[in-house]
Parts: C-alpha cells; structure tokens; sequence
C-alpha cells in the first residue's frame, strides 16, 4: 500500500501491530514521526564484501553458510564460510539470536569488524538467516553511511533503520513540503523530502549539513511564526486600556523615591509609559542584572496604573521575595493615600476574607503576593497592571491565568537573570524588552574567588576576621538535611539554573571530612582587609571530598568550629513562614553574623552591609544561578568577596566556574551557561511551553535563526492570517510542532 505521513506505523512493511508497539516507546506512531526520528550520528559501512576483504576497524556486510555454532559464559559464538575466508560472529550476554540459526544455514551478518585471536569478527552483528539452499538476491556492493538511532529496550537502531530504509525504497518520500519555494531558493535550501533522506542515508558530509541546514531553518521558521502571530495578535488586534502618564505623574511617582533614577531606568520607564498609552495591552519583559533597580522601574508603571484609577497586582515566586518587595514598597509610599496589601498563602482564614473583600471592592489599590493571587477566589474590581517578578519561576499557565483577573491588564514581566540574546528570541521573541544594563551609583566592587575543598579552613578563618570587624555574611548549600555522596564523583553535573534538585538519597547518612571542618579545634581567625590570602587556584595536597553539604550540617561545623561564639542563623525552605522571616528580620537588622541557607536566598533578601556569600558545591549549580547568589552582596558601598568552594575536580567544572572569578557581566555569565548547558536545561519546555528543537541549535545556528525570524515575520506582515495558499500548509505544520503548548504561547 502507498504510505502517508499520518499512515500509522504498523503498515510499514515489516513492522505490524506487534512491533508498533515497541515503536510507540520511542514517541514514533505514523510514518511522519519515523521520517523525523533523526539519527543522532552516522557510521561508514562497506557494504557487502567477501570475507576475504574484511578489514579491522570497518562496518561491513558479509554473507556465508554457518559452520559452527557454539557459546559459554553467556556469549554465542558463530563462525561463517562465503568460500574466501572464515569470518566469526560473536554476540555478549546472550545465548540465543533467533529460529533457524544452525550448521548449514545461510547469514547475511552487518556490524564493526574487529581481530581477535588471529580471527576476524563482527561484534553483535545484525543479521537474516535464511534457510540452506536458498536463492539469495544480488549483494550491495559499495560503501554507505548508515544511520544510527536511539533505541531503548524495547526497540534497537537497527530495527528502526530498517523501517526507515523501507519507507525510503518508496518512490515518493511523505514529506509534504513547508516552505515556499521562494525561501527555498533564497537561502539556497534543499526540498524537504530530498534533506529528510540524505538525514538517514546521507551521500556525503556536505549533502548531510545541508539537510540539517534546511530542517534547522525549518524549526526555526515555524517557531518564530508562532511568535510573529502572536505578535501581530497583541499590537493590532486587541485593544487596551489607555492609562496617560502625564509630566505630573511622573513627577509624583519620582518624588516618592529618595535617589534619582538611572538613566537606563529612565529609559525604562519612558520605554513602558509608551506601551502605557499606546492602546493596546503592554506585553514587556523587563530585564536587568541583579541589584540593577528593576523593582524601582515596576513600582513606577504599577504607580502609573493606581494614578489612572486601576489596581495594580505584584506577583513574586516566593513569600519571602514577596514580603521584600513589600517592605520596599511601603517604605517608598509611606504617607501615601495609595492603599497595599500583602496577601500570602499564610494568612489567617478572617484576614484573607477581609483582604480578599477590600481587593474585589476596589478598596486596595496595589497587591503584593505569591502564586496565592492566582487562587479563584481572588478577583480585582479595576485590575490595569501585572508585574510578575522573576517570571522563569512560574509555569506558563501560572503566568497566564494572572491576566484573566482583570479585561486585558498590561503586563510586564520581570526577571534578574539576564536573558542572552539567543535564548530571548525564541523564548520571549514576541515580546518588547526592556534593558537596565547599569546599575545605580556608589555599589562596591565584587571579587570572586574559585577555592577547592581543601581550602575551607584558610578561607573562614579569613571570613570571620571580616565578622569581627562588623561585616556579614551567607554561606549558602545545596541540600537541607543530611550530606550525601553524589553518584558520579569524577564530574559532577550542573543543576539547572534556577534551582538545586535534592538527590533522593538525601536522607542516606554521610560525615564531613574532618579535615575540612575540625570542629572546636580549629582556632579562631586573625582579622584581615584584603582576601588576596585566598589563592585562586590552589593545589590541593590530597583529593577534596566530594559530598553534597548541606545546610544544618555547615551550620554545625561553623558554629562549633570557626564561627564558634558568633551569632549565625539558620535558614531554609522546610522551616515555617513565620521563622524564615525572624531569621531575615534578624539578618537585615544586623544582629546576626552570617546566614547558613540554603537557595531560598537566592532573591529577595537584601542586606547591604552582606559582604561575603560562600557558596559550597559551587560546582553543583549553574551559572546563573551563582551570579544570582552572588548578587546577594554588593548592595551597599563596600566592597564584597564571593568565595566558590568547588569539591570536584573536572576539567569543566573548573572551566565553568572560571567564567565566574573573570566577569560580572551577567549577561556575558548568560551567554557562557547557553553554551556550556544547552537552552533545554536553563529553561525547560515545561517552562516557556516551546517545543523542544530536533535539530536546530539555538547557538551554533544563530546566523540561521535570525534569518527565520525576519522571514517569518516579513510573512505575517504580508499575510497575517496564512490565508494565501503558500502559507496555509504552514498552520498544520504548527500545530504539529507546537501539539498542546501553541496555545501556551499566548501567555507570554
């Protein structure tokens, strides 16, 4: 029968309903998803050639009559004649490959040739037996590349390859074409049908990267379609509320801040008072590295709204981020008729039915507060603005329902950890940016030291002589019980950039070296005023302990041993509200030394005269995640040290943390984490509800990206609807890509 893409699997010529199964593990149903199941490298193989002409090194081919069949140990040993030579097939961990494979039979055997004992073989060959005597058809003679494929248990990359092959041998691929013909020709890109085959069985190099150059350029094109679509649908279709900021009004808003603004602020604000005014719904994302003055910019548009007689709503990931910004926003409006609420998850069941009373009544003009703004029973009389802040830490879904209290408030979402210019084209491409890239005067200098294990002595004895002297300090750990072993010592793998994933083992017990944390022996610390007594790269004299710290356990050690007679607090996400805020009350009031936490302090907390943050595990975390810890000191006008224990030793962790000790640029630390992680890792798909890219690469192909991106957006300019029949074969095409998250996009 003729196949199409939809056709399912199972009519593929020796596949059936049995072995469709086993494809289904794999996310391969019909044959369009087994032409786009790419393989993930290719080998040479010779071809068919007698045995007599195999050479070690070498994928071949070889047919012949079975001789012997023997096995021990679990492994089967099969030795072949094709009249030239003696060839031997060897299987490990098996006994047993399939009906009909005995003395006398005839096998065509495909695999890596190797020499053993004077002998070659191929090991775990592919192979078809037939019966004695049979005819066989004529041998394929010539070397090819061959694909090889991702298999799992179920299902192994020969199978797939020859369900591949078999749909090839068609003489017309299912591969209905995309793309116009004219963007085709412009970028020089060959028919869809013509690069999906040379993906399998490429004809040479050059034939192979202009395949994957073509369906890069595709994934490409559609996903920025999906955001010039959506982008036409924001700027011309839907209509919003008209709030006017006035030359008063913002001198009222400014007269409520204490310093001047920036002028990247200004720019920020001016950039925001447009979309104000524009008519439509602002959709902006506000970027900034940490300590930049975001909060300042987002309070002036929230302000703007109050001004218009709208509410304004504050969303943070966090209670203890929310009640900062609070804290601010009250200190900034104190003596202002503009009415706030905090409004937390914590809230005795009497104070939320009269916060959330005054809220829907109009009665409250600006709301702080978690995720719990997003609970049904919370409704705005007037809702004109959202500010979500740190926006990466909520799902897409999250994000979007926010919107839904109010008819089509503006929307402006924030976050501190600087975006790279790749990653923000694809994953906020249809939204307008804002950029503070300088922040505010009279900050002290960051020094960041990279330290192994071995050193942790040398550097908290230095750490208290800095406590003594009236500074504070975080030392901040991955886990918040026990320590633990993690499975793969020799190069530990960073954690994604936004959070730590405690091991599943965490409740395994496991000591502190003790040469790392002596306990009450260690003697106490002589004040220092510089840190060059930290050396950035020390040689350790024996092989630092690899095990993941955690919280209490530091909080132990420092308080018995070096930071003995101090006042250090303990902080983390299982204790209760009410005691994480004692602790950050007690830390920002100065009458506590240190904070032993875990990444709870990530954002939120700030504490100018917090000088030093210590980071254990420092190789356990991403970059961007140790330049948002690190962006927890340097707020005030001291100069501030960050010190990075490392306690692998691999070669990438120490290139990793390098970057670190050279920049502070958060965007050049952003750009340095995309490379070295991957986008699927910084922002997963669950996240920003894009799909994953099968062969475009977001870094190596940015020349092909932006490219897409200007011809997709030159399409919805012409043909905003895909109406033209050029384009309408697009719209299946992005729903297939897209599935269930197109509609995500719609949520920013």
């Amino acid at each position: 029968m003729s196949l199409n893409a939809d056709s399912s699997i199972q009519y593929v010529k020796g596949v059936g309903p049995r072995l469709a199964q086993r494809f289904a593990t794999i996310g391969v149903g019909t044959v369009g998803d087994l032409l786009e199941y790419f393989p993930f490298r290719h080998e040479d193989e010779q071809g068919e050639v007698e045995i007599a002409d195999l050479q070690a090194g070498t994928n071949a081919t070889v047919r012949g009559e079975v001789t012997r069949v023997s096995g021990r140990r679990g492994s089967l040993k099969v030795e072949i004649y094709d009249g030239t030579e003696y060839c031997r097939l060897r299987w490990f961990n098996q006994t047993h490959v399939g009906p009909g494979l005995h003395e006398g039979a005839l096998v065509v055997a495909s695999g890596r040739v190797q020499e053993y004992d004077d002998l070659l073989e191929i090991i775990q060959p592919r192979v078809q037996v037939f019966p004695p005597d049979t005819l066989l058809a004529t041998p394929n003679k010539g070397s090819q590349r061959i694909g090889v494929y991702r298999g799992n248990a179920e299902i192994k990359s020969s199978m797939i390859r020859r369900a591949v092959v078999s749909v090839l041998t068609q003489r017309h691929i299912p591969a209905e074409e995309i793309l116009p013909p004219e963007l085709c020709k412009k970028h020089d890109l060959p028919l869809r049908a013509e690069a999906i085959r040379q993906m399998h069985v490429p004809a040479g190099d050059k034939q192979l990267e202009r395949a994957r150059r073509r369906l890069a350029y595709e994934e490409f094109f559609l996903m920025e379609l999906a955001m010039a679509l959506r982008r036409y649908r924001l700027v011309s279709l839907q209509r919003g509320r008209k709030l006017h900021v006035t030359q008063e009004v913002d001198r009222r808003i400014r007269a409520r801040f204490p310093f001047d603004l920036t002028p990247a602020q200004d720019k920020a604000v001016r950039e925001i008072a447009h979309d104000l005014e524009s008519g439509r719904p602002m959709t902006r994302l506000l970027q900034g590295d940490v300590g930049s003055g975001k909060t300042v910019v987002a309070l002036h548009a929230c302000l703007a709204a109050v001004a218009n007689r709208g509410q304004a709503a504050f969303m943070a990931p966090t209670e203890i981020l929310a009640q900062q910004h609070f804290a601010n926003i009250e200190k900034y409006l104190e003596g202002s008729r503009v009415r706030r609420r905090l409004l937390r998850g914590k809230l005795s069941k009497s104070e939320r039915a009269e916060t959330l009373a005054a809220i829907e009544a109009g009665e409250v003009d600006l709301v702080v507060g978690t995720q719990a703004l997003l609970e049904k029973d919370v409704a705005f009389k007037n809702l004109a603005m959202v500010v979500v802040d740190e926006q990466h830490k909520f799902g897409v879904m999250q994000r979007a329902n926010i919107r839904t209290k109010g008819p089509l408030p503006h929307y402006l979402v924030m976050t501190a950890t600087p975006i790279p210019r790749t990653l923000a084209m694809t994953v906020f491409g249809d939204l307008d940016v804002s950029v503070i890239d300088a922040s505010p005067p009279g900050r002290g200098e960051i020094i960041t030291k990279v330290v192994t294990r071995s050193q942790w002595k040398t550097v908290m004895e230095y750490v208290r002589g800095r406590l003594e002297a009236g500074e504070q300090a975080y030392v901040v750990c991955p886990l918040i019980g026990e320590d633990i072993e993690p499975e793969d010592q020799s190069e530990p793998q960073a954690q994604a950039s936004y959070s730590v994933a405690a091991d599943p083992r965490v409740g395994r017990r496991q000591s502190v070296p003790q040469a790392s944390a002596s306990g009450q022996s260690e003697p106490r610390a002589q004040a220092s005023g510089s840190a060059s007594n930290i050396s950035p790269n020390p040689t350790p004299r024996a092989r630092p302990s690899h095990a993941l710290v955690s919280a209490k356990r530091a909080y132990e050690h420092l308080t018995k041993g070096p930071f003995r007679g101090l006042k250090v607090g303990l902080l983390h996400g299982s204790l209760k509200s009410a005691d994480k805020q004692s602790v950050i009350e007690a830390f920002s009031a100065g009458e506590l030394h240190a904070v032993v936490s875990t990444t709870v302090v990530e954002v939120g907390v700030d504490v100018p005269n917090a000088t030093v943050m210590i980071v254990e595990n420092a190789d356990r975390f991403g970059l961007s995640q140790l330049h948002q810890l690190r962006g927890r000191v340097g707020r005030g006008g001291k100069d501030s040290l960050c010190v990075l224990i490392a306690h692998g030793r691999g070669e990438k962790s120490a290139e990793r943390l390098a970057v670190m000790a050279e920049t502070t640029d958060g965007f050049k630390i952003a750009e340095a984490d995309l490379r070295q992680r991957g986008p699927g890792e910084m922002l997963g798909t669950r996240q920003h509800g894009l799909p994953e890219l099968r062969v475009g690469d977001i870094i190596n192909d940015f020349g092909l990206l932006e490219a897409a991106r200007r011809d997709a957006f030159d399409a919805v300019a012409r043909d905003p609807k895909l109406q033209q029949p050029l384009h309408a074969r697009m719209i299946p095409a992005l729903r297939k890509m897209f599935g269930g998250k197109l509609a995500l996009i719609d949520a920013g």
